[in-house]
Formats: structure tokens, C-alpha cells, sequence
């Protein structure tokens, strides 16, 4: 498959409460590799098998929560065809263009305020600083691996009102396909939608929520089950507040565990689950099946899991 337009999630930033705290959460537990901090305090990490200088920023703040989710694009020019086409479909708000090097090593990016009310930037260069092995003859995986130890930071799952608009966005002007969804009623109204931009099951997911911008989770590959078994023992030796799993999902077959960071938002590591190609038809559950979409083993509902977002 020939990837073009959007590549695939860049990076996530999350504000916390304590960044010691924090950085001790995502560089011990998880995993992830510190890279860089800035003159506002922010702090960049990355997971191992990254090339890109980060994928997660963490700012401290008063309130736990998402400032906004990264994207990127495969050339400067699909960055500005695309800003043309978001300012076009009269589907965004809070158009802005932000300057490269304000965020470290990162070219010029594009935000946008989606329907849902989540702020969404595209880019198209950042520096590489690389995964601790050579390019000619390397290893399967460098030495000094700590935590989780995840290969790539890869999705996030977001709560907001308008998801009908937010979907349009993403598949008829941002070019990605509807991998699963799920409906309710007899008018088959639209209650999730993962969305893909790639061949996974899922680049970015979104809930029908009354409150716009909320968060769920950012999500981190594992390799295998046996990974997300050897994070539970993580999770309960380092005594991190968990949330639910080992398990496994119905929706996109993903193999599964939930925890929070210090400052309550949610992180998830995952392995397993199918390809997506542009031409797999979209899977569609229904609401009276959720219960099996989300929790395969249990088949029920968890109401904290679906309810507790920043």
C-alpha cells in the first residue's frame, strides 16, 4: 500500500499535574525515552522504536487532560494542500498556523479545532534522533529498555458532541477510512467511529459524548500478549493505579490493558489485531452488543471505563 497524505499519529501532548511525577510515570513505568525539555517546561519523550524526536509532550497545568493530538503528513506540500482543504470544508474552527521550532525539533504545523471540539495539528517534518541501534546491521531491540517498554505511541480515543461532523472531516477531507463503528437504535445512530489512516484497525477513535474535548486515552504498542501480561505485573509492581484488563477487545481485536497516570488520564498498551487495507468493508457493531465489542472475554459494560475521561 503506497502512504500518502496523512502517515500516521506524530504525538500527543497531555497536560499533568506533577511533572516529576509524570515524567517518572512515562519514562519508569511505561517506558518511554526522555528527549528533550523546553523553555516553558515542557518535557519530549519517545518510545524506543521511534526514528522522530517524540511522540509525547507533557505540560503541567491545573487540569489533566489533552491539549491536542499530532499528525504527520508526508510532505510540506500535502501540509498546505491539506490546511486548504480543512479552511475549504467549513467543517474546523480556530485555523492557525504555528511556527516551526516552537515545538522542539518540529517543523511548521496546522491546528484545527474539530467538531468535537478537539484541537488536531498536521506536520510534515520533524527531527530524527533515532532508536538507540544503526540503520545497517542492527539489532532486534537496543540495550537499557526499561518499563512497558512499547514500540511506537500509537492512537488515542476522544469524547466530544458533534462526531457526525468529525467524521466527515476525517474520511472526506483528511482521506482516512472507517475501519469500525458502532450504532444504536433503529436509526442506526453513530455512537464510535475508529478511523484509520493506515493499515491498523485504528489511527484515531471517537465517542458521541454531550461535552466536547474530552479525553480517554493515548495508547502505546506492546509486541505480543505476553507484553501486556508482563505490563499488568508492571502495573502492579510500581503500584499504578489500574483501570481495567488483561483483556481483549471485540472492536479492532486488540489485546489489551488500561492504567492511569499520576495526574488521572488514561493510558492503555495494547498488542495484536487485524489489517486494514482502503478496501476492507467497515465493521459495524451495534449498541446491544457493546458490552462484547469492547470487553470480548466479559462481555459487559464497565461504566468507570466508559465514563471517566479528562
Amino acid at each position: 500500500m503506497a502512504m500518502t497524505g496523512v502517515l500516521r499519529p506524530g504525538h500527543v501532548q497531555l497536560r499533568v499535574l506533577d511533572m516529576a511525577a509524570a515524567v517518572k510515570h512515562y519514562a519508569e513505568v511505561i517506558g518511554l525515552w526522555e528527549t528533550g525539555r523546553d523553555a516553558e517546561g515542557r518535557v519530549y519523550l519517545k518510545a524506543w522504536d521511534e526514528h522522530d524526536h517524540h511522540s509525547v509532550v507533557l505540560r503541567e497545568a491545573d487540569e489533566a487532560g489533552m491539549d491536542f493530538m499530532g499528525f504527520r503528513v508526508d510532505s510540506p506540500a500535502t501540509l498546505k494542500k491539506l490546511a486548504d482543504d480543512i479552511k475549504a470544508s467549513g467543517l474546523c474552527t480556530q485555523l492557525q498556523w504555528i511556527d516551526a521550532g516552537e515545538m522542539l525539533a518540529t517543523g511548521q504545523r496546522f491546528r484545527f479545532t474539530v467538531p468535537t471540539g478537539h484541537s488536531i495539528e498536521l506536520y510534515a517534518e520533524k527531527d530524527q534522533v533515532g532508536n538507540g541501534m544503526p540503520l545497517v546491521n542492527p539489532e532486534i531491540y537496543p540495550d537499557g529498555l526499561k518499563g512497558m517498554s512499547p514500540t511506537r505511541f500509537d492512537h488515542c480515543l476522544l469524547y466530544g458532541d458533534d462526531l457526525d461532523g468529525t467524521v466527515k472531516l476525517f474520511t472526506e477531507v483528511l482521506g482516512f477510512e472507517l475501519a469500525e463503528r458502532v450504532v444504536a437504535g433503529p436509526d442506526q445512530l453513530l455512537i464510535a467511529a475508529f478511523l484509520s489512516c493506515s493499515t491498523k484497525p485504528h489511527d484515531v477513535a471517537f465517542i458521541r459524548h454531550p461535552q466536547k474535548n474530552k479525553f480517554h486515552h493515548a495508547s502505546f504498542l506492546l509486541d505480543n500478549w505476553g507484553e501486556v501480561l508482563k505490563a499488568a505485573d508492571i502495573i502492579t509492581r510500581k503500584r499504578v493505579s489500574i483501570d481495567i484488563g488483561p483483556t481483549r477487545h471485540g472492536i479492532t481485536r486488540g489485546e489489551t490493558i488500561y492504567f492511569f497516570d499520576p495526574s488521572g488520564n488514561r493510558n492503555e498498551v495494547f498488542s495484536g489485531g487485524y489489517v486494514h487495507y482502503p478496501d476492507r468493508p467497515t465493521l459495524t457493531w451495534t449498541d446491544d452488543e457493546l458490552g462484547r465489542a469492547i470487553f470480548y472475554h466479559d462481555r459487559k459494560l464497565n461504566e468507570a471505563f466508559l465514563n471517566v475521561v479528562t
